[in-house]
């Protein structure tokens, strides 16, 4: 009984000292986060991600050097999340100040990721600031008979000079 008493109390610990940064919307313990504290990351560079746990995948490439934003979902009218449910509005709003060059858009390449990545795009076209959008295409070590139809389609828009 006691390893499921210490169990649970450090559960609760960690609901009570576990937040979300209130910049970016990351989990952390401290505010604000890790991340946005941190001198050396490129404050005019943002990364948006739909949850925070996409956040270390990005960050074990040790290439990203810029800022994150974590949306909190993605649309989904078919689930009813619509735009007021994820936190959009909180990325324009660190936009508006200046500063920021360029917007990375990381969701998930699916129906859902697709849409939110363009009411995003639609969002920001009007700032002026550059909007991308993460590369699709066949995974390092694939075979070409195993990939469908989407995303050969991807890999073949997103080729690039060799």
């Amino acid at each position: 009984m006691g390893e499921a008493e210490a169990l649970a109390h450090a559960i609760l610990e960690v609901k009570e000292r576990i937040i979300r940064c209130t910049t970016c919307n990351n989990m952390t313990d401290v505010d604000p986060c890790a991340i946005c504290s941190d001198p050396r990351r490129d404050p005019s560079v943002i990364c948006v991600v739909e949850e925070a746990f996409n956040i270390p995948t990005i960050e074990q490439t040790r290439d990203f050097k810029g800022m994150y934003h974590v949306l909190l979902g993605a649309l989904s009218p078919l689930k009813g999340i619509g735009p007021q449910d994820i936190d959009v509005a909180g990325l324009v709003k660190r936009l508006s100040p200046g500063g920021v060059h360029e917007v990375i858009v990381a969701t998930n390449p699916n129906v859902e990721g697709e849409a939110t990545a363009s009411y995003i795009a639609q969002q920001i076209h009007p700032l002026g600031i550059r909007i991308t959008r993460l590369a699709f295409g066949l995974p390092v070590g694939g075979d070409l008979e195993y990939a469908d139809q989407v995303t050969m389609s991807k890999a073949l828009e997103g080729r690039r000079e060799i």
